[in-house]
């Protein structure tokens, strides 16, 4: 039997997140293993409303209220911090609580476990909910995050982590940076399930084509070392042949140390320290069910 914790961040999405921890208390009837629930609420401004809970196929559902808001991937990764330094468990599992992450399919990564017990699975899409432009943007994404970093990135935050694979994650400070990020630097084999995107539960996806812009370069800012050789190598190229055939690529090269500049600028946010002190921004943890033993 193992122990897996489910982390959660919200930020004014209570209605969502009592949706998904009802679909979730479903799909796990008939499992064996020990399921709990950590919700990580990124200092929202509205307040629980729901006062009615029995999520009796959970042992716990517990959420910890932080005093400043900063953002999706600090929560995940002060949920993580959290839950290694305090709590007892065999896997991690982030997920997003809006529903685009479905829960049909953490029997997937039970199952696996179950047959294998592999340091880390990713949940890798296959199939999306959103439009066909913003579709088209991130398969632009992609395909531009695989030229500079040279990794193919299909996964998001929806994962199951094992405790080997959370303590190497917080062993250094790119998860601060950029989730899927951090774990295609520090992980080179992984396992995988097939992914669809599911639908919001409520309200307009949060995921628009600014979001997707600065998701694509802080993944590529936790490979700073590789982006600065590729980018020197395409900026002399430019250079050169500007040189001998026109001008204009003068601009295209110029751009690329610019590219270059902005991604350094950002990986300072791979910072070890910050991830360490992140315990600090905790302010109650608060116990919203918990089964009677």
């Amino acid at each position: 039997m193992k122990k897996f914790i489910i982390l959660i961040p919200v930020y004014n999405d209570w209605k969502s997140l009592f949706k998904l921890l009802e679909n979730i208390n479903r799909e796990i009837s008939n499992q064996s293993n020990r399921i709990s629930v950590l919700v990580v609420n990124d200092k929202s401004t509205e307040e629980i409303t729901n006062n009615t809970i029995n999520f009796s196929n959970l042992d716990y559902v517990r959420i910890i209220n932080l005093k400043k808001n900063g953002g999706h991937g600090h929560a995940i990764a002060t949920g993580l911090k959290y839950i290694n330094d305090n709590m007892s468990y065999d896997y991690v599992i982030p997920m997003d609580g809006d529903g685009e992450d479905r829960p049909e399919e953490l029997i997937k990564f039970f199952d696996i476990v179950n047959t294998s017990s592999p340091n880390i699975i990713t949940a890798n899409r296959v199939k999306r909910s959103e439009g066909s432009i913003f579709q088209t943007c991130y398969r632009i994404h992609k395909f531009l995050t695989y030229l500079m970093t040279g990794k193919m990135i299909k996964f998001g935050n929806y994962s199951c982590l094992s405790t080997s694979a959370v303590q190497k994650i917080l062993s250094n400070g790119s998860i601060w940076l950029s989730y899927s990020g951090a774990i295609a630097k520090n992980f080179f084999s992984v396992s995988s399930i097939e992914s669809a995107r599911g639908m919001r539960y409520f309200g307009p996806s949060k995921m628009n084509f600014i979001n997707l812009v600065k998701h694509s370069l802080n993944i590529s800012a936790t490979f700073k070392e590789t982006i600065f050789i590729r980018a020197a190598m395409l900026g002399m190229l430019l250079t050169f042949a500007a040189h001998y055939i026109t001008s204009y690529l003068l601009i295209a090269a110029v751009l690329t140390w610019v590219l270059m500049l902005y991604i350094f600028f950002l990986s300072k946010n791979d910072d070890l320290k910050k991830l360490q002190a992140s315990s600090d921004n905790i302010d109650e943890i608060i116990i919203l069910y918990e089964k009677k033993s």
